[in-house]
């Protein structure tokens, strides 16, 4: 665990950095178009993108040349390093693409390889959430996941399509047919709802080490359980259940059982 004093160092560092692509997103949504590129994969990618990502290096490498970085556009540096920096400057850029406010910038710090501290940043709402698997807080003000019963349960997800290809083994539309009502407030969002008790589940079904890293203190430094969708370690696994723990174990047997 990490000195109060160097813990709360690294928790400003962060916002700092959050502070940098907030400039960067800001200006892009207020743009009428947006330059896009396409990845190998065919996924999207925006100049905005990687304009936040090459400016937070930058900041990282000045203020802690030392350190590891994990971005999701530019990929792995010193990523074996006791801390190392995880970047994702846009995490839902098909939301940016249409300027809905659901996209989010995610900033994670693994120390010695754990998830120590993680930041979800909203740049138009100006929401952000900070979290260190102790406490969280949505501008500087203490949250906790919510409690519900399953049949009250908001539950939010990224895509459905990606359920119904990677998940075909649980049973989902019994969970839906279960809770109050299911969104697709996805992407790094979604876990901010959760962390923040105004939804009470998050079912992300696929993520990369960029999307995991960040959102796992916040959660976690929230009061809610965290799995894989099996159960297991969500990082191993690349997809996360979070929710209270005692509807967390509801969504597990109604998923799975």
């Amino acid at each position: 665990m990490l000195p109060e004093a160097r813990q709360k160092e690294l928790k400003v560092f962060a916002e700092k950095l959050a502070d940098i692509a907030r400039e960067v997103l800001v200006a892009a949504h207020a743009r009428l178009e947006t330059e896009v590129e396409f990845k190998s994969d065919g996924t999207p990618v925006t100049v905005a993108d990687k304009e936040a990502e090459r400016l937070m290096r930058a900041a990282i490498k000045k203020a802690y040349p030392e350190h590891g970085i994990l971005g999701e556009e530019f990929g792995p540096e010193s990523i074996d390093a006791e801390f190392c920096w995880v970047l994702d400057p846009i995490d839902g850029t098909k939301s940016f693409l249409s300027r809905v406010p659901l996209y989010v910038t995610l900033i994670g710090l693994r120390y010695e390889g754990q998830p120590v501290l993680g930041l979800i940043d909203q740049p138009i709402l100006g929401e952000r959430i900070i979290g260190d698997n102790h406490t969280t807080t949505l501008n500087g003000r203490r949250v906790r996941v919510a409690e519900a019963s399953l049949k009250d349960a908001v539950v939010v997800t990224t895509d459905l399509d990606n359920i119904r290809r990677l998940h075909r083994d649980v049973r989902w539309n019994r969970l839906a047919d279960s809770v109050a009502h299911v969104r697709t407030w996805g992407d790094g969002y979604g876990h901010l709802l959760v962390a923040a008790g105004r939804a009470h589940v998050m079912a992300d079904p696929i993520m990369n080490a960029w999307d995991l890293v960040p959102v796992l203190p916040v959660l976690r430094g929230a009061g809610a359980t965290v799995t894989s969708w099996t159960g297991g370690d969500p990082v191993k696994a690349g997809n996360i259940i979070a929710a209270a723990p005692a509807l967390h174990d509801q969504v597990m047997r109604t998923l799975r059982d």
